[in-house]
């Protein structure tokens, strides 16, 4: 593995973090809304589940969805329900205080981590850059590496955006703007989940 191909891989990852989906949205709202610590928690479960991807896909799993293209079905149906539960929970949630919408939230890590199980962004970049990039039949300790390498950089990336986020000027107009975002959020999310559910 080369170091060229390295900077192509992190940069085509920046460029999949940064791009507008669940996973950047949940990480946005987690750290305007509860602060810096719910925010990095969020984006640590999904720079870890999405690592995880990496590393499934550098083992193999594209060739694992080939044989078995039912376990993908079956991964993207579930995570399509959770999109759409987690929208339904927010837009629920829109008009009440802060303090009453995160009392019912689930822990941050946990919640990021099960988004990115079923984000088909992680699944496909996972899937099909990876494989364009590196070479086939890469050494374990180097698979590992790769891994490590995207958690790293997604950590990072996430610690940065709860930082911005959690900001006092950011949270205060977040929090004049809670009912609308909310509610725009929810609905992105839920199309995404029914987008996921009804295409084949």
């Amino acid at each position: 593995m080369g170091a060229d191909s390295l900077i192509a891989f992190n940069l085509a990852l920046l460029a999949a973090v940064i791009a507008p989906g669940p996973a950047l949205l949940l990480a946005m709202r987690a750290g305007l809304t509860g602060g810096w610590r719910a925010g990095f928690e969020t984006g640590l479960g999904l720079a870890t589940m999405a690592a995880l991807w990496t590393l499934a896909a550098l083992l193999g799993l594209d060739a694992l969805f080939t044989l078995f293209p039912w376990a993908y079905t079956g991964m993207k149906t579930a995570g399509a329900i959770y999109l759409i539960w987690l929208a339904w929970n927010i837009w629920r949630s829109a008009g009440a205080p802060v303090e009453a919408a995160e009392a019912r939230r689930t822990r941050p890590f946990l919640r990021g981590f099960l988004v990115n199980i079923g984000n088909p962004k992680s699944v496909l970049f996972a899937g099909a850059v990876l494989v364009v990039i590196f070479p086939p039949d890469l050494p374990l300790a180097t698979s590992l590496a790769i891994a490590a390498n995207h958690l790293a950089l997604e950590v990072a990336f996430y610690a940065l955006l709860a930082l911005a986020m959690s900001r006092p000027a950011v949270g205060g107009a977040y929090l004049r703007a809670k009912r609308s975002l909310d509610r725009v959020t929810s609905v992105i999310l839920g199309a995404l989940g029914l987008r996921l559910l009804l295409e084949r």
